[in-house]
């Protein structure tokens, strides 16, 4: 496995980008002030995961994503402990913003993530169509963070 720093051509990776955030709309919004990091196996892409540095103690997670055929492979584990390896002197959290699904947020508690907001209507105030995760329609953002 290799995982590689991506600053430039961030559009190329759109596609997976859409499978963590399925408006381009939204991550238009976001992509060019982001590092992506690119894990690749076999030289092929697997998983991406796009990073803000909000401030000097903080580094949001804008967008984790894993192809559908490797999900559940630990692609997108090994990008997290990545995160937190590369932060862990310069950062003193990781921050990130999801809906409402239960595996999603279970795999986030199970890397050390807890929730400490949530902004209410999110889904709804700012996607110009409903959003589905496992048949469930995404209302709020649940904020989450891990303490390096």
């Amino acid at each position: 496995m290799e995982i590689k720093k991506i600053t430039d051509n961030k559009t190329d990776f759109m596609d997976i980008l859409l499978i963590g955030d399925e408006d381009e709309q939204m991550i238009n919004k976001y992509l060019e002030q982001t590092v992506i990091y690119a894990l690749y196996d076999a030289g092929a892409l697997r998983s991406v995961c796009a990073l803000l540095k909000q401030d000097n103690k903080t580094v949001e997670i804008k967008n984790l994503a894993t192809y559908p055929e490797y999900q559940n492979t630990g692609y997108a584990s090994r990008l997290l402990d990545f995160v937190f390896n590369k932060f862990k002197n310069t950062a003193s959290r990781i921050i990130l913003g999801t809906g409402e699904n239960e595996k999603t947020l279970g795999f986030y508690k199970k890397h050390g993530f807890k929730e400490f907001c949530r902004i209410k209507n999110f889904f709804i105030d700012n996607y110009s169509h409903p959003i589905f995760e496992d048949g469930k329609q995404l209302v709020d953002m649940i904020y989450l963070e891990r303490l390096l």
